[in-house]
């Protein structure tokens, strides 16, 4: 587990890509079965290990994701999130030469697997702030600040303006960028602690493979 921090509510880890978050019907180990493996070893626990899944995170990305380990804790975080009030920024590296800034409002609709944008009033709002960090050899580096939550938002808004993310296969991105992994990087949250009310600000560290990128 590459633990960001813990205590007897929280467990904050970095997410490696192609990890998935919770099960599907593929079978793979997910993240959440891992941390409770680790929590349970950590602590000698007898029975079940409660962890609480309150945000999500694609399974090709890596990041930043917070887990509750009480059932109080899961209750606040969720209404935290439901109420959009953590922020969340995000890195990517996409194709093409992005504007310096930029400020996008779309509306998004999805499908099973898949999302696109659509025109008003279908879908549903999907916000985002963004600026440039470094352009070079046809690569933007963008830090996102993520105003809206909506499935596959940062890939959609990024690919609809001809900049899909490295790797992204699913929303045009021609070029490779690690195997079972996308450039798309959850790189910090701030949300308020569960029981002590306290502002926590959260930071990952990107994997290796960012490091034969921008």
């Amino acid at each position: 587990m590459r633990v960001i921090y813990e205590d007897n509510h929280l467990l904050v880890v970095n997410k490696p890509p192609g990890q998935l978050v919770q099960g599907d019907q593929t079978g793979r180990g997910t993240l959440l079965e891992e941390a409770r493996s680790w929590l349970k070893e950590k602590y000698a626990k007898p029975g079940k290990v409660f962890l609480g899944l309150v945000h999500r995170l694609d399974r090709t990305a890596s990041g930043v994701v917070v887990l509750a380990r009480t059932s109080k804790a899961a209750a606040r975080l969720s209404e935290e999130i439901r109420s959009h009030r953590p922020r969340k920024l995000y890195w990517a590296q996409v194709a093409g030469e992005v504007p310096p800034e930029g400020r996008w409002d779309d509306r998004i609709e999805r499908d099973e697997f898949s999302a696109r944008i659509v025109a008003a009033p279908a879908g549903k709002e999907a916000r985002l702030s963004y600026r440039r960090l470094a352009f070079d050899r046809g690569i933007s580096l963008v830090e996102i600040a993520l105003e809206t939550g909506r499935h596959h938002q940062i890939r959609v808004q990024f690919a609809h303006r001809g900049f899909p993310i490295l790797g992204d296969r699913r929303y045009g991105s021609q070029r490779f960028f690690a195997d079972d992994a996308i450039a798309l990087h959850a790189r910090a949250m701030i949300i308020r602690h569960p029981t002590l009310g306290e502002e926590m600000h959260f930071v990952a560290e990107p994997p290796a493979a960012w490091q034969n990128g921008t």
